[in-house]
């Protein structure tokens, strides 16, 4: 028994996945990096909504910190996209495009990420 214990400590265990508020699932990958997984007939900000939601909720970020994409576009089919709160890791011409104030660098903002792209997606019974 103290074998098996002993084992589960030497080998590190997968990182939960965090469900986002628009079910899509997040994962923190480094301690500036957020993957998200694929999902099927997904809007790219619908990404954006998962990573600005996990940053916000699990790393607590505060609304101001930068989103970038450090996945490099396009993405590749079946792919899911790593975002980064590290602006040295952003995969440059693959953020959002962005309007009115702010940077202009393809970052937004944990606060415009949650409240400009997140939208609770519901299954089709419920309608």
């Amino acid at each position: 028994m103290r074998l098996l214990c002993l084992a589960f400590l030497l080998f590190p265990l997968q990182a939960a996945a965090f469900t986002a508020q628009n079910g899509m699932t997040a994962v923190q990958i480094s301690p500036t990096e957020i993957a998200v997984d694929y999902h099927s007939r997904r809007d790219e900000t619908d990404y954006w909504c998962a990573a600005g939601d996990f940053a916000q909720r699990v790393m607590d970020a505060p609304g101001k910190t930068r989103i970038w994409r450090a996945s490099p576009k396009p993405r590749k089919a079946g792919g899911g996209i790593v975002f980064t709160l590290d602006p040295a890791r952003k995969a440059e011409g693959a953020g959002l495009s962005s309007f009115g104030s702010g940077p202009r660098d393809g970052s937004i903002s944990v606060a415009m990420a949650v409240g400009n792209h997140c939208r609770v997606i519901r299954p089709i019974w419920d309608y």
